[in-house]
């Protein structure tokens, strides 16, 4: 079986919450904690791989919690055609996968790190980043 990407992303509420001890615990799922950006009191984002076969029951309990549950079976790309290089989505990308390099000024996109939140798509003035299923 094949691990299952997902994007978790949650409140301030949920943030201390053992919600990787559950889904282990409780469901009998493998988690493999592929990137995570979480703090007490703000808000989080999780990338997983899951294997298991109450999968569905733990991402049902997921979502009754409050967690939102993304599957990854999408990725963002960057036309390079479009991109006129001004740096919008370098401003708003949580994670760090478009970022500029100083040197010369030019925004690069490190897909590994990217996390679907389509933020990017939605700030690009040339419409340069798109959503790819």
């Amino acid at each position: 079986m094949s691990p299952k990407r997902i994007v978790l992303r949650f409140g301030t509420d949920i943030s201390v919450k053992p919600i990787v001890y559950r889904l282990v615990k409780d469901y009998d799922l493998v988690v493999n904690i592929v990137k995570a950006d979480v703090n007490p009191q703000k808000e989080g984002t999780m990338v997983l791989e899951v294997i298991g076969d109450q999968s569905e029951r733990g991402f049902d309990y997921l979502r009754e919690i409050g967690v939102s549950v993304q599957d990854l079976n999408q990725e963002v790309i960057r036309n390079d055609a479009k991109c006129v290089m001004c740096g919008a989505c370098t401003a708003i990308c949580p994670t760090g996968a478009l970022y500029m390099e100083r040197s010369s000024m030019e925004v690069k996109f490190d897909g590994d790190n990217c996390v679907v939140c389509q933020l990017c798509v939605k700030v690009c003035p040339m419409r340069a980043m798109e959503v790819r299923l």
